[in-house]
């Protein structure tokens, strides 16, 4: 486990909110010098705190509003791996979690519409180990930065 201080897990909060940021940006933030910030990010990309930066993305203006999550149960006999290929082939899903317990994974979705969403589900359904579905729509979110 790496050890990080304050002053590291302000940089992180800073980079979640906006990860172009840069290192001048950050530094009068958090008290240090634009060459100790550099130092900083870099010691928590090299130990593999800071895994990557990503892009936020508004799905709505992709004409993908309606956000929802699947639980979905399978076969006693499905291995984990099938139960994440049965997911990902769909390109509508974003994310899927395999977990301990009924269900068996909770699969994250975006689509345009709920027309759009049965039709997901339909073809979740389809692949012949699922035996049961429960869809939650999300009406909001929010994320820890």
């Amino acid at each position: 486990m790496t050890e990080i201080d304050d002053v590291d897990h302000r940089l992180l909060r800073l980079l979640r909110e906006d990860g172009r940021r840069t290192f001048s940006e950050m530094a009068p933030e958090v008290g240090l010098s634009v060459a100790a910030v550099k130092r900083r990010v870099d010691r928590l990309r090299d130990s593999g705190v800071i895994t990557g930066f990503t892009v936020q993305i508004d799905h709505a203006k992709l004409g993908r509003a309606v956000e929802a999550f699947v639980e979905i149960t399978y076969t006693g006999s499905t291995p984990v791996g099938e139960i994440v290929r049965t997911a990902y082939r769909a390109p509508e899903v974003q994310a899927v979690f395999t977990i301990a317990g009924a269900p068996d994974a909770l699969v994250h979705v975006r689509v345009r519409d709920i027309a759009h969403l049965q039709q997901v589900i339909d073809g979740l359904r389809r692949t012949g180990h699922v035996t049961g579905t429960k869809t939650l729509m999300v009406l909001g979110s929010w994320t820890r930065n």
